[in-house]
């Protein structure tokens, strides 16, 4: 039996029944035990009434992973995360244009035997920024991590957003180079690359009005991790951490502390996941449900 809150305050159980009939998505990752990904779409499914299941995969071998679930006749999808995002792509076949231009997908979606890859990462940050009260057009963004996410954020930013520069600071040299190069030939944003280390974010922090972190440190259980020194945050600065779990991580305890208007990866997480629920089942997602269910796992 699940149980989770209907969107007003009351919660609603009823019997999860697996059947012969019944759908499967899941995540796909390393770590995935963290993920709340299992308890908001499980949850979502029952309350639109649909038979289907969401599961949590730690996969070390991506292509092997879905290689099985392709033979698997009610695999409908899933959600891809660290380290698989760009790895996954090889392995499907087709990719919607928008992933396709990011270079790395978060969602699969199976229909009528074949797998499409899709990014809602994306949309889901530039949706949270914007309800955040961040402005973004003519603004200079800093970008902390070079991998999946940071990819997808990156070249949405500079197709969309209308940002006048973007710098990109990564651990992965070789990595963070290729992702300065794909954002380059998005838009007419300037963007710059650089390791990411305190020297970096000193040079450039003073002068940024948005930092949007994109890799697993502060990343429960290890929550008391940051990239960033709190003496370098200023109050000018706009902070966005797309780390979900703690639900206020170090940086975001750091950037508040000296004024810095601060968006919890929770947001993001929502509205990623918001779309990828309406992929798999071409329904509206009950939006209120998940978001209750989210944010009951941080009371």
């Amino acid at each position: 039996m699940i149980a989770w809150s209907n969107g007003e305050g009351a919660h609603v159980d009823r019997i999860m029944e697996i059947d012969t009939k019944t759908q499967f998505c899941g995540v796909i990752g390393k770590p995935v035990g963290h993920s709340l990904s299992p308890a908001i779409h499980n949850a979502a499914f029952r309350t639109v009434g649909l038979n289907f299941v969401y599961l949590a995969w730690q996969v070390e071998a991506i292509g092997d992973a879905v290689k099985g679930l392709r033979a698997l006749g009610n695999f409908r999808g899933a959600s891809v995360t660290i380290p698989h995002k760009v790895a996954a792509i090889q392995f499907l076949d087709q990719v919607e244009p928008t992933a396709k231009r990011i270079g790395a997908i978060n969602t699969i979606v199976a229909e009528n035997g074949e797998l499409t890859g899709y990014n809602t990462d994306a949309s889901g940050a530039l949706r949270a920024l914007r309800e955040g009260g961040v402005e973004l057009k003519g603004r200079c963004v800093v970008v902390l991590g070079s991998g999946g996410a940071a990819r997808a954020i990156t070249v949405a930013l500079a197709a969309e957003s209308g940002a006048e520069k973007l710098t990109l600071l990564g651990i992965e040299d070789l990595e963070r180079t290729r992702l300065a190069q794909d954002v380059r030939s998005v838009g007419a944003v300037t963007v710059e690359d650089s390791h990411l280390d305190e020297a970096a974010l000193r040079r450039v922090l003073p002068d940024s009005h948005v930092l949007i972190h994109c890799t697993p440190v502060g990343m429960s259980p290890n929550a008391e991790a940051t990239c960033v020194p709190a003496s370098l945050l200023h109050p000018r600065l706009a902070v966005m951490d797309i780390v979900y779990n703690p639900r206020e991580t170090q940086l975001l305890k750091d950037a508040k502390r000296v004024g810095c208007k601060t968006i919890p990866g929770l947001e993001m997480f929502l509205n990623q996941a918001v779309t990828q629920f309406e992929l798999w089942t071409n329904q509206s997602a009950p939006v209120a449900v998940m978001r209750a269910v989210l944010e009951s796992h941080f009371q």
